[in-house]
């Protein structure tokens, strides 16, 4: 039977008060008789509006997968395969700016931006061109890291090597098997770290000029070791102990820490699937903002125990279906989410992996 929005939020009612989460529904009316959706619980409390990004006639998203804030209030959106360009530029209200980054449609994946003492810039890891780009806010390169040449892993061995294809037996050059997805920031020096997410599963750590320091991970279940390592973080939120680097250890199905240097911590992974699928992360104050590929984001507290959810898709089947049919969307409920961020304001926006690209603004009540 089809899903309509009244059978949508009683299945999703009954979920919600079922995993002891807040549930998605819809406040009383207001002034001028409409009903906004909410998503969310207590502090963490949103109205969802859908449809935020207002593209021109001639543009088109691809699948959206990160979405920063500048520090004029301007959102930026990473997408792949969209046209003409992977990079979109909106004012908070959705309307187009500008679009850049021709160059890397094929490869568009992570963004993360950071400022520093020159302005403001973006780090782009590059799944389908194998690199990490750091440009301006306007897209101009200030560097282009290939793979790391000198990484080596545990053993002493380099971590990518030439080889042969298994399929084709062609040859296959050593970058083939470094695929980046995301970006960090260490809390104090200007380096930054690098998960290879859909490579080999390691994290290189750079300096502040892009020149390589060390690495760790490596693929694996066990301590230490990372499974698609898709998104990472340098988390805050233990104020005594300590920046720490969080890792969306994805197909583990948990979170990895890691010190500064790389040292393993701990793994937390919950008895139930809380994450689904964790794909990356944003802070604010002591709480964690979490896309899970499998239709949820998570609000972690500092324990990293699960806050409240937001846009929780009751629709197994659906959950990270990257060809799910566009006329089936649901407003306020996740399908793919791939990259999430808290604005300045406190608002949230939620990029999901899906051909059409989806956006999606919640606005902050609490």
């Amino acid at each position: 039977m089809p899903t309509t929005r009244r059978s949508f939020l009683s299945h999703a009612l009954a979920g919600a008060f079922a995993a002891g989460a807040a549930p998605l529904f819809l406040r009383a009316d207001d002034k001028a008789g409409v009903k906004p959706l909410v998503t969310g619980r207590d502090a963490h409390r949103y109205e969802v509006l859908d449809g935020w990004a207002q593209l021109p006639a001639n543009y088109k998203f691809g699948n959206t997968h990160a979405v920063m804030e500048a520090a004029d209030g301007r959102i930026l959106v990473h997408h792949q395969k969209g046209d003409p360009d992977s990079v979109a530029v909106f004012d908070p209200d959705g309307k187009f700016i500008k679009s850049w980054g021709a160059e890397y449609r094929a490869g568009a994946h992570g963004m993360q931006l950071r400022k520093e003492a020159g302005g403001e810039f973006l780090y782009l890891a590059t799944t389908g061109l194998h690199t990490v780009v750091k440009t301006d806010l306007d897209g101009k390169v200030v560097f282009t890291l290939d793979y790391p040449k000198d990484a080596k892993n545990a053993k002493g061995e380099l971590c990518y090597q030439e080889g042969k294809d298994a399929k084709t037996g062609k040859a296959k050059p050593a970058n083939a098997g470094y695929v980046p997805t995301n970006i960090a920031f260490h809390p104090t020096d200007g380096s930054f770290y690098v998960a290879d997410g859909y490579g080999q599963s390691y994290v290189h750590h750079y300096s502040a000029a892009g020149e390589y320091l060390a690495t760790f991970g490596g693929k694996g279940t066990g301590d230490g070791q990372l499974n698609v390592p898709h998104g990472i973080w340098c988390d805050t939120r233990d104020t005594a102990g300590g920046p720490k680097i969080v890792v969306a250890d994805r197909s583990n199905e948990r979170l990895s820490y890691f010190d500064l240097a790389g040292k393993f911590l701990k793994a937390v992974k919950p008895a139930a699937a809380a994450y689904r699928n964790p794909c990356h992360f944003d802070q604010r104050g002591e709480y964690l903002l979490v896309p899970g590929l499998h239709g949820v984001v998570s609000v972690l507290d500092r324990d990293d125990k699960v806050y409240t959810y937001l846009g929780d898709n009751p629709d197994a089947a659906a959950r990270g279906k990257n060809a799910y049919p566009k006329d089936k969307l649901i407003p306020g409920v996740f399908v793919a989410p791939h990259g999430a961020i808290w604005a300045k304001s406190g608002d949230a926006y939620v990029a999901e992996w899906l051909p059409y690209g989806r956006v999606t603004k919640l606005r902050h009540l609490a």
